[in-house]
């Protein structure tokens, strides 16, 4: 099986790679800029280019991964062809390719990626769709030999998804960003967190997150709230403060209730 990609960014570096020492070939890796095209390729020891009208004609999966915004312009660049046509993004309905490909579909890792760490994708859900039903099968046994865990999900439902995802991890990261300009002026290390960081996650395995709550915000002790966003600085912090607090509040009341 021949696979190109299409989009050198943090996904393609990792789902790429992983692909390989599953002893899948990529033949090829087509991106905007020579750097990104060029690293990829020389790690994957492949062809790349970054003109879209060298792309091969002849693999079997061609795997669009790029910024949502940026999807639609491309896949109109691309030469049809008879290979399957797949995009890695959340919130982008597969409908995209229509009019493009005869076959197509979404191929939808929910990980977090960055080129400088490798991530395994063994037990990480892939999200499936497809619009032949025969093509669901490739895809599945890619999937398979990735993670051992696929899902076919449709669009509408992946929107869903992706929007709890970036609620779990974009909106958390920033939490860290922000908790660590709190310790930099006080010149503590970040590293102090970082067992905290790791008990928190941990601890959802095994606990719902209405029951891992802790903090004052869930016992609503004004004092604490008070004094802490009387310490912050920055407004935006000090409304984020607020806001996230009187949900954590809200939530615990409503979970009360049941």
């Amino acid at each position: 099986m021949k696979i190109v990609f299409i989009g050198a960014g943090n996904l393609a570096t990792c789902v790429s790679l992983e692909m390989q020492r599953a002893g899948m070939t990529i033949s090829q890796i087509c991106s905007r800029t020579r750097d990104s095209a060029e690293s990829l390729a020389k790690k994957l020891n492949c062809q790349w280019t970054t003109n879209i009208n060298e792309i091969i004609p002849d693999a079997d999966l061609y795997i669009f991964s790029l910024k949502d915004t940026a999807l639609p312009e491309v896949i109109a660049k691309v030469k049809p062809n008879d290979g399957m046509w797949v995009h890695t993004a959340g919130s982008v309905p597969m409908q995209v390719f229509e009019g493009h490909a005869e076959r197509y579909g979404v191929f939808y890792p929910l990980q977090t990626f960055s080129k400088k760490r490798r991530v395994k994708l063994d037990q990480i859900p892939i999200f499936l769709e497809v619009n032949n039903p025969e093509d669901l099968k490739m895809l599945r046994k890619i999937a398979i030999a990735l993670s051992g865990n696929a899902v076919e999900l449709d669009s509408e439902k992946r929107r869903f998804l992706h929007l709890a995802a970036v609620y779990a991890c974009n909106f958390t990261n920033h939490m860290y960003l922000l908790a660590s300009k709190i310790l930099d002026e006080q010149s503590i290390s970040y590293d102090v967190l970082l067992p905290l960081i790791v008990e928190t996650a941990q601890k959802l395995v095994d606990v719902p997150p209405a029951e891992a709550q802790t903090g004052p915000a869930v016992r609503f002790d004004k004092e604490i709230m008070d004094k802490q966003i009387a310490m912050l600085k920055d407004p935006g912090m000090q409304t984020i403060y607020r806001l996230i607090s009187q949900n954590i509040y809200k939530e615990k009341l409503q979970h009360e209730q049941y």
